[in-house]
């Protein structure tokens, strides 16, 4: 694994726990993990279960004992490492969003077609069960056709002015702010459960355009010294927002923003079709409602189901009914489907290419709120020379 911090943990514990809940072909085994600062990749190895560190990426491509490489870095590094990996004959995990840009997405992904190793992008919040069980209701025809999705991602960690400027907030490091780091998820949930964009129109701003500069940076819950007064410009957005129909003819609209105080993480949708509704919160993330037109009169409403039944995707793995499962566990799914195929050969959803078609939509919606005007995600493709043929 390549990186440490927030994502690294949260792989890792995946790793260390998805044979106590999973049957898998193949099993992880948490051979080396890599940092450029030796101390805090040393002290990461020993407290998250890594046998060995390593203080440069290039080594676990080098070494023979790795067939994994994981990528948990700052979005500026996922294509030099991805690609190398690939060439090396590695398989790849990659955190979203893939790339900074459609171009480095398409590289990464014509890299991995080339080498044929098994790839996937790390949307967790698809393997959640009540999100896999909407799913299962979608293309059962329970909601009928659909019409609407309504998607929110709502934070609130750097509503402080003094928060300091960390590299989510630098455009060379991370591409996109508030969308690139956390609607990329509504945009992948909506493609999971309605299906492809067709054309998209948004905008997106950027309310506090300086913050103190600090020398490292500790992500989410960094701080900033009270006194330090020496500011950095923020180049990425706070807030992005767009409307999208879909090639099905469903309309969308969608919401992230990093200053809604009181929103943790409020990662939130709600689709309607013609049978019914379904909605679901990622901080009730258990639970989806559900609602159908056909009820009986008088009884109409959202029922709550509490997805932890065993005929719940994944949820039988873990504890009996209404014994809840949380974050973390979205991981441990993720990775039972990159294990089974690793061992069967194929790459599981999302992958790359769900990596590169979500890069597209996210820069549809740059390119909108640029030109205020509505933008095809075809046009995407061929505005940068036709590079991907879906």
């Amino acid at each position: 694994m390549v990186g440490y911090k927030f994502m690294g943990r949260a792989h890792s514990n995946a790793y260390r726990n998805l044979s106590f809940y999973f049957n898998t072909e193949v099993e992880p085994v948490m051979q080396a993990i890599a940092g450029r600062n030796e101390a805090g990749v040393k002290k990461a190895a020993e407290k998250m279960g890594w046998a060995t560190y390593e203080t440069d990426w290039r080594r676990l491509i080098e070494r023979d004992d790795i067939d994994l490489i994981d990528i948990v870095t700052p979005n500026n590094a996922h294509v030099e490492i991805a690609i190398a990996a690939a060439e090396a004959g590695k398989h790849i995990l990659c955190e979203k969003p893939l790339a900074l840009t459609v171009e480095q997405a398409d590289r990464m992904l014509k890299a991995v077609q080339k080498s044929g190793v098994v790839h996937m992008i790390c949307h967790n919040y698809r393997f959640v069960p009540a999100v896999q069980f909407a799913k299962k209701l979608i293309q059962e025809g329970r909601l009928g056709k659909i019409h609407h999705i309504r998607a929110t991602y709502l934070q609130d960690w750097i509503l402080d002015p003094n928060f300091p400027l960390v590299w989510r907030l630098q455009k060379e490091v991370t591409g996109s702010g508030a969308h690139g780091d956390i609607l990329a998820h509504s945009i992948d949930l909506a493609r999971f459960l309605v299906g492809e964009f067709k054309e998209v129109v948004g905008m997106m701003d950027t309310f506090i355009k300086k913050r103190p500069i600090v020398e490292t940076s500790g992500g989410l819950s960094a701080k900033a010294d009270a006194n330090h007064l020496e500011l950095g410009k923020v180049t990425v957005d706070d807030t992005s927002a767009f409307m999208a129909r879909f090639e099905d003819g469903a309309v969308g609209i969608f919401e992230a923003t990093r200053l809604a105080g009181g929103n943790r993480n409020g990662n939130r949708f709600e689709i309607n079709g013609e049978k019914g509704s379904i909605r679901w919160d990622m901080e009730n993330m258990n639970l989806l409602q559900v609602y159908f037109t056909d009820d009986e009169a008088g009884l109409q409403g959202f029922r709550t189901i509490n997805c932890t039944e065993e005929l719940h995707p994944y949820a039988g793995a873990y504890w009996p009914s209404g014994h809840i499962i949380g974050y973390e566990h979205t991981f441990i799914n993720l990775m039972v489907e990159l294990m089974n195929g690793i061992a069967k050969g194929y790459s599981p959803v999302p992958n790359f290419k769900d990596g590169v078609i979500n890069q597209a939509v996210l820069a549809a919606v740059e390119q909108s709120a640029n030109t205020k005007k509505w933008v095809e995600i075809s046009d995407i493709y061929k505005h940068k020379g036709n590079l991907i043929n879906l």
